[in-house]
């Protein structure tokens, strides 16, 4: 075991975050901390790496094991060039080196005893050397920096002119190369494009140590994660497998735990009206089973409302009409910025209910391209137009559909002035602005609420083709979750760029890989681009660039029907479920269709057989209970004139007429006990 933590808790003034955490971690084991925004996972982070105190709670690290901690805002030293500083790391090799050197130079003039000397301090030295490998410590620098995205040519940039993400990136560098034998990273694929995850998801797999990741990115967490720790509530409960494992067995124990609930909570009502009802009666008997009863609900252990399935965000994207069915016409775009070219002769088409997404490296000008079609900026060549009656609705990462002025009220009456106050208040009520929340200024929230603000604009916008730059950065799981369904609902068109690879799997249609300065189309979701890359692009290369469309078209076996985007795509979207297409572009498994018909059907018979047959018995139970309840009141009223008859004067003097009511009130009781009895039974 490398890590222990034993019922850790914490509260920041009245606001408990953890309660009673406990957990650990294997060596070797790959562990993933998940929770919504807010649930306390960076400050659990903190308390395991000893930045923070607990209020009650152990962490223990197994003595003689090292920690290494990447926050999201990983510290790195402004002096070095980027690869000075990730050598730093390799320090104590350099020197060894230098000190292996100094031996070499001295033997050359020592003899006997000395020289002796030297060559024991030597072999120690180089062994030493040679178990810290030593001999590969440059390379494997080489390796992370270029694996991180950084290429040759910037290997001598200075770490203060670096960005904010490219830092983090050198930092998370830095803390591979440590090597520690537990490794605790915070958001680590925050700044790194595909190809940069991509590696460090191989890295940390193979990785000779313990791994706690919190991430929001749900691919990696299934690539990576053995283990999935989850914050809910303050409380932690810990699933074993990957992030999809978890997400099966969490509806499974949610469905499980709300299904108890629901049904303790059917029980106590019918207790009550049991209990209720037992009183009416008025008897010796009923009333000691009322009270019976009222005691062993007061035993009851009560169970607590589960929290419900992903409530914290309802978005509905409506389209106000409809559009034509070509919605977008790129022809021969081109751009760049100086002498660095982003792409030329750019061809490509979107038609009406495609849900389109872009990918590509950090740089390749994925986001200039939405900028280009949104008129932000001017393409350098080239054209585009939109279909008839498209109305575009834009999401960019950095917001600039916001006004930092004002308020979250002002920012949505202004816009929307046709919308009252209630109604405004309710639309970010939905995107969780609440109370005097409204009357914060955009220029003062953090990037996940000005996320959640221009996703609030662009569910009221009512437009029929959606843009969107980067539309789940800053949004936690469940939040991306609601985002997905609300897409995946919509009738119109969605045109997006996103480096979240579970996102596009679920959502994409179609997929613009930008490549060489040309996008390549390849008609499915993330899994199909991922099975159909290597040879889309092996073709490409076989017959270089200028004649790769007509590569794409012929690389059927391998490609699926897949091309470069100057080959017409109007039939794009024809597998809207990403289902891998066969090398004439038809969709495999068709023609099977019907091959398990019949099982199915009989299945489905016996089913609603079953069916039938448990509403038929719930029926027949219905039916007796109103029959007993309507001999009870029969009976009662009966009763009740008995006990008005046996009260009458002139019936107090008639000897035989009082004997045959007392006998008949006697017999009634007797039939009346019974049938409590059996009510009893039925109303369970």
């Amino acid at each position: 075991m490398v890590l222990s933590c034993h019922n850790i808790s914490k509260a920041f003034l009245e606001n408990r975050v953890l309660q009673n955490v406990s957990f650990h971690i294997e060596d070797y084991e790959k562990a993933a901390i998940v929770g919504i925004n807010g649930a306390g996972k960076t400050t659990l982070l903190r308390i395991l790496v000893g930045e923070m105190e607990p209020d009650a709670g152990t962490v223990t690290l197994t003595r003689g094991k090292t920690l290494g901690y990447l926050a999201q805002d990983g510290a790195v030293d402004t002096a070095n060039t980027i690869y000075e500083e990730l050598l730093s790391v390799k320090q104590h090799l350099i020197d060894l080196e230098r000190r292996i050197r100094e031996c070499e130079i001295a033997m050359q003039s020592k003899e006997g005893s000395a020289l002796e000397a030297l060559m024991k301090q030597y072999g120690s030295l180089t062994h030493a050397f040679e178990m810290g490998d030593g001999y590969l410590y440059k390379s494997e620098l080489t390796g992370v920096l270029k694996g991180l995205g950084f290429p040759e040519s910037e290997f001598g940039k200075p770490v203060r002119t670096l960005s904010g993400g490219q830092k983090t990136r050198v930092a998370l560098g830095k803390l591979l190369l440590q090597k520690p034998d537990l490794i605790i990273l915070d958001e680590p694929t925050n700044h790194l494009d595909m190809n940069s995850i991509a590696w460090l998801e191989t890295y940390l797999m193979n990785y000779r140590g313990a791994v706690i990741i919190v991430s929001h990115d749900r691919y990696f967490l299934n690539r990576i994660a053995t283990k999935v720790i989850e914050i809910d509530q303050t409380r932690s409960t810990v699933f074993s497998g990957n992030y999809s494992d978890y997400a099966v067995k969490k509806e499974q124990l949610r469905a499980a735990a709300m299904a108890a609930y629901l049904n303790q909570q059917r029980e106590i009502r019918h207790q009550e009206e049991v209990i209720e009802r037992l009183r009416s009666y008025n008897t010796e008997k009923s009333v000691r089973r009322a009270e019976s009863r009222e005691k062993l609900l007061e035993k009851m252990d009560v169970l607590e409302k589960p929290t419900e399935a992903r409530t914290d965000m309802r978005i509905r994207l409506t389209p106000r009409k409809q559009s034509g069915n070509d919605v977008l016409t790129v022809e021969k775009l081109g751009k760049a910025f100086g002498r660095q070219l982003l792409f030329e002769n750019v061809d490509f088409e979107i038609k009406r209910g495609e849900h389109v997404a872009i990918i590509g490296d950090n740089g390749t000008g994925k986001t200039t391209l939405l900028k280009i079609l949104n008129r932000v900026l001017p393409p350098d060549s080239g054209s585009f137009r939109l279909g008839m009656n498209v109305e575009i609705g834009y999401y960019d990462q950095e917001h600039h559909v916001l006004h930092g002025e004002k308020t979250l009220f002002e920012e949505i009456s202004d816009d929307y002035p046709y919308l009252n106050n209630t109604e405004i208040r309710n639309i970010l009520a939905a995107f969780l602005f609440t109370g005097d929340d409204v009357f914060k200024r955009i220029e003062d929230l953090s990037g996940g609420e000005r996320g959640r603000v221009s996703l609030a604009k662009l569910m009221l916008g009512n437009a029929n083709f959606l843009i969107l730059d980067e539309p789940t950065n800053h949004l936690d799981i469940a939040s991306k979750e609601i985002l997905e369904d609300a897409l995946n609902s919509y009738e119109g068109t969605v045109l997006y760029v996103s480096h979240d690879r579970y996102f596009i799997n679920r959502t994409a249609h179609r997929i613009l890989d930008l490549t060489a300065q040309r996008f390549v189309n390849y008609i499915g979701n993330y899994d199909y681009y991922l099975e159909k890359h290597d040879a889309v692009m092996a073709a490409v290369e076989a017959v270089g660039i200028a004649g790769a469309s007509q590569a794409g078209a012929a690389s059927g076996a391998g490609a699926g029907g897949d091309r470069l985007t100057s080959v017409s795509s109007s039939a794009a979207g024809a597998d809207r479920n990403g289902s891998a297409a066969s090398p004439d572009g038809s969709l495999a498994g068709i023609a099977d269709s019907g091959a398990s018909a019949k099982p199915a059907e009989s299945d489905a018979k016996q089913d609603w057989l079953a069916k039938k047959e448990e509403q038929a018995r719930i029926r027949k139970k219905e039916n007796d209970l109103k029959k007993c309840e309507e001999k009870i009141a029969a009976l009662e009223d009966r009763n009740a004139e008995i006990d008005a008859l046996l009260s009458d004067p002139a019936i107090g003097t008639q000897v035989a007429r009082l004997q045959e009511l007392t006998t008949e009130q006697a017999a009634l009781q007797e039939t009346l006990e019974q049938l409590y009895a059996e009510w009893e039974v039925l109303a369970e």
